[in-house]
């Protein structure tokens, strides 16, 4: 079964600086410390109202981070623009409405596509790899293969938030969405809610190449340090994928 990669998103360290303003903590500091505790690429989402992350953020992880950095951007003119300036290694186009607290449900693509098709074009064409955040349904990674993104991202926020036979559902979804990913051409990374007790079960898809996780490891952080909380989440993922429970 092929390794699987976990991407660290640093959004939450720049939320807790921005709740007082300056510069700590940094995130691009994150981003150096997730590469030294074993992530294999770096997260980061410029949403529309910088509640977050900031330009000036996306800059110096552009120019400073060895890791491959996944611009995670809302399907707007100006992101993409911006995404073009800084020639990040992937894009992950996600829904964004201004009033949600953090990216709820994926991204429709099969209602979207004709708006969509000229942006996975043009970032293509710069050598951006483009992804599509998105449920686990057959529909719209159907449609994510029409417009010629080569990669899906599953949500998982339904399978994370639900317990008992609705979580069992959930994960049934998500594997059938990884193999029909799979069977199509797709390269399927998944990635919303994750945590030490949710995160085995999603790594043991041998179809799914790549773990986006950030929340949950920038809480844990104060319990226990980042490093280490990225550090626990590698084992775990690791140990799943070698016992392929899925």
């Amino acid at each position: 079964m092929p390794a699987l990669r976990l991407g660290i998103n640093i959004d939450h360290v720049a939320t807790i600086r921005n709740a007082r303003g300056g510069q700590h903590p940094d995130p691009v500091r994150a981003a150096h410390m997730a590469a030294a505790a074993g992530a294999d690429g770096i997260t980061a989402h410029l949403r529309e109202d910088r509640r977050h992350i900031s330009d000036r953020d996306i800059e110096r992880l552009a120019n400073e981070i060895n890791l491959p950095l996944n611009f995670e951007m809302a399907a707007t003119e100006e992101m993409v623009t911006i995404a073009l300036r800084h020639r990040p290694h992937a894009a992950c186009i996600v829904p964004e409405r201004r009033e949600e607290r953090t990216t709820e449900g994926g991204l429709d693509v099969a209602g979207a596509k004709e708006r969509l098709r000229p942006m996975v074009t043009r970032l293509t064409q710069a050598g951006i790899r483009v992804s599509m955040f998105i449920e686990a349904d057959p529909r719209q990674l159907d449609a994510s293969a029409e417009i010629g993104a080569p990669v899906v991202e599953l949500h998982t926020g339904a399978y994370c938030e639900h317990g008992g036979a609705d979580r069992d559902r959930e994960l049934a979804r998500i594997v059938a969405a990884a193999a029909h990913a799979q069977a199509i051409g797709l390269e399927c990374h998944a990635g919303h809610g994750l945590s030490y007790d949710t995160v085995k079960p999603i790594a043991a898809i041998g179809s799914i190449a790549e773990l986006n996780i950030g929340h949950f490891l920038v809480g844990e952080a104060i319990f226990i340090g980042f490093e280490a909380s990225i550090r626990h989440m590698r084992h775990l993922m690791d140990e799943a994928r070698r016992s392929g429970m899925a």
